[in-house]
């Protein structure tokens, strides 16, 4: 209860975020490959995404230096690309999907952009630009076959737009991440029958789950040392690679 009550008062931390998103990502990539028959690990693992699209944009507005930032995502992009390449396409070379941290790249490109523009003071100049990156976030994403295609990209400029913490933002934020996961990405059903009534619950619609612990984060950075800033980075393509080597010792 007092932890609980702690969490309530003092919010969770980024790094709390951080550690959570990575557990369930690690395991949405273990169903995908050594346990496929463990369906749930999937399930908590659409919640994953939703809070580094969220960590991302946090990491923007709190960047010394976004050049550096934006390099730091692009090495591992490519380094990461081997092992992803690996587990989705059996091969080192696979053009048809790439991995998350090139979806995130897009995503901060466009919110930079998004950011010159509001800081030009031009409200309606603002605006245009959303609706125009809003639409070409999700035309570029798709066209280069990002992980969570443009949609992923879009929630990150959804994220960065609907920043500021206020329950219309949180709803306006709630709302379009339900319409994105259900309507557009959809994804596999399973029928629900409660009192007779069946409904259909969508796989993605797990993701939703993330605005809990996002809703309770309330700008504590938490613990930050420098090896875990290197650590986030790292484990993206450190996990996927162990994992693809016990995934090919174990077929």
């Amino acid at each position: 209860m007092k932890l609980f009550a702690n969490i309530l008062s003092e919010g969770v931390s980024s790094f709390f975020l951080h550690v959570l998103a990575m557990i369930l990502m690690l395991g949405d990539h273990l169903w995908a490959t050594l346990l496929p028959h463990l369906s749930i690990l999937t399930w908590l693992g659409r919640i994953a995404f939703p809070i580094f699209a969220f960590l991302i944009v946090e990491g923007y507005f709190h960047t010394h230096d976004f050049r550096k930032y934006l390099l730091r995502l692009f090495i591992f992009a490519l380094i990461s690309e081997v092992p992803f390449n690996l587990i989705t396409g059996g091969g080192i070379f696979y053009p048809f999907h790439q991995n998350v941290l090139f979806t995130f790249i897009l995503g901060l490109l466009a919110i930079r952009f998004l950011d010159n523009c509001r800081q030009k003071g031009n409200i309606y100049l603002y605006i245009l630009s959303c609706i125009l990156i809003s639409v070409l976030s999700l035309l570029i994403g798709t066209i280069l076959m990002v992980d969570y295609f443009g949609v992923g990209v879009l929630l990150v400029v959804v994220f960065y737009i609907f920043h500021k913490p206020s329950w219309y933002n949180r709803l306006f934020t709630f709302a379009i991440t339900f319409y994105l996961f259900v309507e557009i990405l959809g994804g596999y059903y399973y029928p629900i029958n409660i009192f007779g009534l069946e409904i259909e619950l969508y796989e993605q619609a797990f993701g939703l789950l993330a605005f809990i612990p996002i809703w309770l984060y309330k700008g504590r950075q938490g613990y930050h040392e420098k090896w875990f800033q290197w650590f986030c980075y790292g484990f993206y393509p450190g996990h996927l690679l162990i994992i693809y080597l016990i995934w090919q010792l174990l077929i």
